[in-house]
């Protein structure tokens, strides 16, 4: 079996290269390589965001959440995941209009309230890149030793080699056409494996109470799933790159919400095959890993396809990641050529396979860098109002910092404890310093905004 799983993988990794080296334009420059500006049709950004956003994440954490907290949670997950995408589908084409030539979330964040902000924001979106980049290798190679008996290292090699060939060469281009090839390959691989992995499971009683926490808490942990996957995601690159590789801003509202509502329906699936197979009265483990408890005995063949899920899951977000951290360290870093961007690209994946080779969890820096994007996520956005200045994104940002310590602090009547508090220890979200963040930076941003000058404007309103 090991000899099967191993010659499908490296089947499937040579089809996306091939895929994906297909997508190159000859001779095309640095903008295109990083923006394939005005390219891309609805559906093929939908699909891409779709692919993008959908990660090997998605066969632990929905699962998990909607077999321990229950439909409630998992609703809030789902929302989460697809409401970056439903906020670009209404702020992206405004976004366009303001910069036609723009690149990246630094370039907002500069034409809005210049180069301190940007450069903040420019480090939050790349610890949050950097982090789920690594999150996605060590959650294939976990997967393929759930799965299969190939060493896991192998495969986390070779997702990150065979993805880093076509993205290197092909730039965004080649990001974008393996993601539809990934999209349609995730949708189909999914529906295939949860039928027969379902239908295998123990007796379902459906008059059985669903598995889950009492509503109060549950509506807690959904609001902080919100909160965190929305104020994060929108710090990621990827996403911001589509809105310029749009053909236009109908193409892009069209596409972003197709990828919004494919990702709720992905979510929802998937966190509801868990909550069934926790109905059937299976053992989903501990921890609990209810997907792959469905396919606890499963015919080798089940196995295999579940391993190429997990495989086009994972290849479909690394990609996107190493592009678009190549397109932010272009746009930070003035006069960077399209061969140095290439080799930033290769040299950025050293240390990042290492760390995924040692299996460790990033939970917990995960969780901190959501709580950074959460604390800058409405002040930059705010930079589409014409009254909102510098100052107040500097402000607001400053309050959510403080926003995000506070709840602990007067819990605990500690500020070294509120800190602690809201460094998430041992790895569990909780859904006070993601409000107080999003409450203070949002308050203090209108506030200051507000009592301005009204001559006072930036770039972009100009």
């Amino acid at each position: 079996m090991s000899y099967l799983s191993l010659a499908a993988v490296t089947a499937a990794l040579l089809l996306f290269i091939w895929i994906g080296l297909r997508a190159r334009q000859p001779d095309t420059g640095l903008d295109d390589y990083i923006t394939a500006r005005n390219s891309q049709g609805a559906q093929a950004l939908g699909l891409s965001f779709l692919a993008s956003g959908m990660g090997g994440w998605i066969l632990f954490a929905p699962p998990e959440v909607g077999a321990l907290v229950g439909p409630v949670a998992l609703a809030g997950y789902a929302v989460g995941a697809a409401l970056p995408f439903i906020v670009l589908a209404f702020c992206g084409p405004a976004i366009r209009r303001a910069l036609p030539e723009g690149r990246s979330i630094g370039e907002f964040a500069q034409a809005c309230f210049g180069g301190g902000v940007r450069r903040w924001v420019a480090l939050i979106s790349l610890l949050y890149m950097s982090c789920f980049l690594i999150a996605e290798l060590t959650a294939i190679g976990a997967i393929t030793g759930m799965l299969s008996d190939v060493n896991p290292a192998l495969v986390i090699v070779g997702v990150a080699l065979a993805t880093l060939v076509y993205t290197v060469w092909g730039g965004l281009r080649a990001s974008l056409m393996t993601d539809r090839w990934q999209a349609w390959m995730l949708l189909g691989l999914l529906l295939v494996v949860g039928y027969v992995a379902l239908q295998r499971l123990p007796h379902i009683d459906t008059s059985a109470p669903m598995p889950g926490i009492p509503a109060g808490a549950a509506l807690g942990v959904a609001l902080t799933l919100v909160i965190a996957v929305t104020a994060a995601n929108l710090f990621h690159q990827g996403y911001w790159q589509r809105v310029w590789a749009a053909e236009d801003a109908t193409a892009l509202g069209k596409g972003a919400l197709l990828g919004g509502i494919t990702t709720v329906l992905v979510v929802a699936l998937v966190g509801g095959m868990a909550i069934l197979t926790v109905m059937s009265g299976a053992d989903i483990g501990s921890p609990p890993i209810p997907f792959f408890a469905m396919l606890s005995d499963a015919p080798a063949w089940l196995s295999l396809l579940a391993l190429l899920l997990a495989l086009s899951l994972v290849a479909s977000s690394v990609d996107t990641l190493q592009n678009a951290i190549a397109s932010l360290a272009v746009t930070e870093k003035k006069g960077l050529s399209i061969v140095a961007a290439r080799w930033f690209t290769v040299v950025l994946m050293v240390p990042v396979v290492l760390i995924a080779l040692q299996g460790i969890s990033v939970l917990r820096l995960f969780l901190i860098a959501d709580l950074l994007c959460a604390t800058a996520v409405v002040p930059v956005l705010l930079g589409l109002w014409s009254r909102m200045t510098p100052l107040a994104a500097i402000a607001g940002s400053v309050a959510g910092l403080i926003g995000a310590v506070l709840p602990g602090w007067v819990a605990s009547a500690s500020l070294t404890q509120g800190i602690l508090i809201a460094s998430f220890p041992g790895g569990v979200p909780s859904l006070g310093p993601f409000v107080g963040a999003l409450l203070a930076s949002t308050l203090v941003s209108l506030l200051v905004a507000s009592l301005a000058p009204r001559s006072a404007s930036t770039e972009l309103h100009r």
